[in-house]
């Protein structure tokens, strides 16, 4: 496994200075974001990929179409111009979420989606990452589904999963799907009187002792498994977003996962 890091992680930062902060921490490689920090609405594409060239860095992923499974509105022209951004800016892949506000999909839609979004990703040459959302009102929750759906769409060759440890936690999973896995996020709950279906990303801080969704379990499984690629630090808590000093709290935490995996 290699260690990754996604701008969520400190959406104060310029990409400048974020890329700077992955440089010294000793990552490899990032994720943008299309929202907080908007990254792909306020800088070029050409510029993302020049600075990140200079840095020495990789774009794994863009985070994220949404909502990719409810393929009407806006989505497809959202979907194409993400997939544009993505081949010129050089990020690898484009993580995918479904629709999250308490309204079911139909599993038939998703897979519609899916095979609508398959010509675009190869004409891109990017990865569609699929992420299950694990929160009660999500409408597809567990990767089992994800996967039947996946493979119904003819996808496999452009779409794989984004093992989110927060959200296998939520959903209740206890299957590990390391050979359709194509990037992992992690994240940490700390509160120990708060219950699964109560937590919100808003709890998700970085791991450490204290975390409840037994992070360290689940990549000595997905490594057990197989699974060598980027293991992406996603943490939505203001308390990390308002650290002084979020160099010493990451590398602290990378330290502590790293130890406990290795």
């Amino acid at each position: 496994m290699r260690f990754a890091l996604n701008h969520i992680a400190t959406p104060k930062l310029s990409l400048a200075d974020f890329l700077g902060l992955a440089r010294r921490l000793g990552m490899p490689a990032i994720e943008i974001r299309n929202d907080l920090p908007d990254v792909v609405g306020t800088m070029p594409a050409g510029a993302v990929r020049a600075a990140a060239v200079a840095s020495g860095v990789d774009i794994l992923s863009i985070n994220a179409l949404y909502p990719f499974n409810v393929w009407s509105g806006d989505v497809p022209a959202r979907a194409l111009a993400l997939a544009d951004y993505a081949q010129a800016c050089g990020a690898r892949a484009l993580v995918m979420c479904p629709l999250n506000d308490g309204t079911p999909v139909p599993h038939g839609d998703l897979v519609a989606a899916l095979r609508e979004l398959v010509p675009i990703l190869r004409q891109h040459g990017i990865t569609g990452l699929v992420e299950p959302l694990g929160f009660p009102v999500s409408s597809l929750r567990t990767k089992r589904e994800a996967i039947e759906a996946i493979r119904e769409a003819g996808a496999g060759d452009v779409c794989k999963l984004v093992h989110d440890t927060f959200h296998h936690h939520l959903a209740g999973e206890r299957e590990f799907f390391p050979e359709f896995t194509g990037l992992v996020h992690i994240s940490g709950v700390r509160e120990t009187d708060l219950a699964v279906n109560d937590m919100l990303d808003a709890h998700r801080a970085l791991v450490d002792e204290m975390d409840r969704l037994n992070n360290i379990g689940q990549l000595r499984a997905l490594a057990t498994g197989g699974y060598a690629g980027a293991v992406s630090i996603e943490p939505f808590a203001p308390s990390v977003h308002d650290d002084p000093d979020p160099e010493a709290a990451l590398r602290a935490s990378f330290a502590h996962v790293a130890q406990g995996v290795a």
